[in-house]
């Protein structure tokens, strides 16, 4: 498939748990994937080790949400030691952006010393929110941008954090790895707006609020941050 990707079909694929890839950064070609084995993280499964509890504590790091979107998916895309080719290429990329414009895509970034070191971004649809990529310059910087996600997953009323294929590094935080019926039925769950649905969609902001800044919808791509290690330590610990 070639051309432009358009926002609204992107959202109906992730709804029936498939999702674009390309086989090369400059590849306009893209195609679907549905894998038979789908790695999710648990909300309530997060591995919090010694060693991120005490990177957390040192604040070391600052993140923040939806601050420097582009700045992450190239970070996402950039060729790495152990990653020299990617899947993001310029077609999944612009649907992307337009997402983020309409407040169904976000990233969530990894500062150190003002320098963007790291983060991840993803497309939030329901109380799902489907993991999309991550990156890392400096040691821990994409573990402290997923304990983050999870924290603000956690906070606002999220069921699902698609991770899409089980990797080490997914593996040792908690990743694990659930059949394909198994998957569909906790994204339909996920997406449901019945009524004894506790909420139709998560709410990306309500970490903020918790911390008294002025609430926003979540249907906005507004900037939050930044967030202490601190904060999202205190956050995972009090919903563990």
């Amino acid at each position: 498939m070639t051309a432009a990707l358009e926002p609204d079909l992107l959202l109906r694929a992730y709804a029936m748990g498939v999702f674009p890839m390309a086989d090369d950064r400059h590849d306009e070609t893209i195609y679907w994937v549905e894998p038979k084995k789908r790695a999710i993280l648990p909300l309530d499964g997060f591995h919090l080790s010694r060693s991120l509890r005490k990177t957390l504590k040192s604040g070391r790091f600052e993140t923040s949400l939806n601050r420097a979107f582009p700045q992450v998916i190239h970070g996402c895309a950039a060729p790495a030691a152990d990653r020299p080719g990617t899947w993001i290429n310029h077609v999944i990329e612009t649907a992307v952006l337009q997402l983020h414009a309409r407040g169904h895509a976000h990233s969530i970034e990894t500062w150190q010393d003002g320098e963007l070191v790291g983060g991840l971004y993803g497309i939030s649809l329901g109380r799902a929110f489907f993991g999309e990529s991550m990156f890392s310059r400096a040691t821990d910087a994409s573990k402290v941008a997923l304990a983050h996600l999870v924290a603000r997953l956690r906070a606002g009323g999220f069921d699902l954090l698609d991770c899409q294929f089980q990797t080490p590094h997914l593996k040792s935080l908690g990743a694990i790895e659930i059949t394909k019926a198994d998957y569909s039925g906790r994204l339909g769950a996920a997406l449901s707006t019945s009524a004894g649905s506790a909420s139709a969609s998560g709410d990306m902001l309500a970490l903020d609020a918790a911390e008294d800044r002025p609430e926003a919808s979540s249907r906005t791509t507004t900037v939050s941050g930044p967030t202490s290690g601190w904060r999202i330590l205190q956050a995972l610990t009090q919903t563990s």
